[in-house]
């Protein structure tokens, strides 16, 4: 039962962004501890409301009757006021009996998207969303004019400017501006993966990643691009995408200033400057400058092909191997060259088709310099030095440098 205050006092409605608590106004005040926002939170809020608002978390029955001190409230209705439930608006004259009313919706998800169906206990969390399909990025840095959706990310993004990355990898140093990012990363090192897919079990370092995959199970693209329509399982998709009509290109090689318009790929990028190879295949200890290469490469000897064609039923080892056999069957070729208008059925035929008009080699010879403009054709020519033969016929046994010559020599024995 919550304390009967006999002091005088004043009840005074706030919106705790639509989170329906009465609070008793007093002499005493407590700022809210929230990083969120600036409202000032009286001292009987607890704070916990508040960054409920921002979390998303559901109301329950503890934080609603927190608030219900003082139970006489004679003083109000001498003043003909009402309190107005915030989520219905049907007024009452007492505050226990709002109270009592604001049970009623405990549990209640009262803000659903019109894109994609997701549903909201407030109205700060569901603002929060719908920029994500807006496009809208209200918060802005002040060092370099980057747009953020949420004051999260623009902070985490702040610290990154004014050197605050406190938080560093306990096994490579490597430091991020928040523990969470740091924990992600350390998975890394560590292999632990904590969160599964529901449907098929598959484990993730992080939880968002795990929500994107499940969307290929469920079907959901909930992330539409604004120029064609086009819908997506995840943002970081979309906005590489949208990339590809505007021709953004916000992410330079820090060795040699070629720009890209996404982050992963610059990162790969540059790791053909550094000769970097961090991820290394369990089976046979061939490295990789990604994790899917890598990933693709240890299905080889598996065996598993878990991307099977919906129109067909051929299986393959990759989900882009498989993107671009399904678009034989659709005729799709959404990729087209910027020089010439060629187009092709995936953007790496594209990119290299490209690099025959722009005359690029990115792929160089580390034992005689000769350039490339694919790595596939830089590590073939490498065996010429290093007379490494990995490719051996399954009738005869004879070793070849490169699967083609491997594949011609077999159909010999057929």
């Amino acid at each position: 039962m919550a304390k009967d205050f006999t002091h005088q006092k004043h009840w005074k409605l706030i919106s705790h962004s639509e989170s329906l608590l009465e609070l008793e106004t007093s002499p005493k005040e407590k700022p809210c501890k929230s990083q969120q926002c600036n409202e000032t939170c009286r001292s009987l809020c607890f704070d916990q409301p508040q960054e409920r608002t921002h979390t998303g978390d559901k109301l329950n029955e503890n934080d609603l009757t927190r608030c219900t001190y003082g139970q006489n409230d004679e003083g109000i209705n001498k003043e003909g006021k009402t309190f107005v439930c915030k989520l219905c608006e049907e007024s009452v004259i007492h505050s226990s009996d709002l109270i009592s009313h604001e049970k009623s919706h405990i549990g209640e998800k009262r803000y659903i998207c019109s894109q994609c169906g997701k549903t909201f206990n407030y109205a700060k969390c569901f603002e929060n969303h719908e920029v994500t399909h807006s496009g809208e990025k209200p918060c802005a840095c002040k060092h370099f004019g980057k747009a953020f959706t949420q004051y999260s990310y623009h902070n985490n993004n702040e610290s990154s400017h004014i050197g605050k990355n406190p938080y560093a990898c306990r096994h490579c140093g490597k430091a991020f501006t928040s523990s969470s990012y740091r924990n992600i990363h350390e998975r890394i090192h560590t292999g632990e993966r904590p969160y599964a897919c529901n449907y098929c079990g598959k484990a993730f370092t992080s939880s968002a990643y795990c929500n994107i995959h499940e969307r290929i199970h469920s079907g959901e693209k909930p992330y539409v691009c604004k120029h064609c329509g086009k819908a997506f399982s995840d943002l970081s998709r979309r906005s590489r995408h949208e990339r590809s009509h505007t021709g953004e290109n916000p992410y330079a090689c820090k060795f040699c200033g070629k720009a890209f318009s996404d982050s992963s790929r610059r990162n790969r990028h540059e790791r053909i400057h550094t000769g970097e190879k961090p991820y290394t295949c369990k089976y046979c200890g061939k490295t990789f400058t990604n994790f899917s290469s890598c990933k693709g490469h240890e299905r080889v000897h598996t065996g598993e092909k878990p991307y099977v064609c919906k129109h067909c039923g051929k299986a393959f080892t990759r989900s882009n191997q498989l993107h671009a056999h399904e678009r034989v069957h659709t005729g799709e070729k959404p990729y087209a060259c910027k020089h010439c208008g060629k187009t092709f059925k995936t953007s790496t035929c594209r990119n290299l088709h490209e690099k025959i008009h722009t005359g690029e080699k990115d792929f160089v010879c580390k034992t005689c310099g000769k350039l490339f403009i694919q790595s596939s054709d830089l590590n073939k020519h490498e065996r010429v030095h290093s007379k490494d033969k990995p490719y051996a016929c399954t009738h005869c046994g004879k070793s070849f440098s490169d699967s083609s010559s491997r594949y011609r020599h077999e159909r010999r024995h057929t």
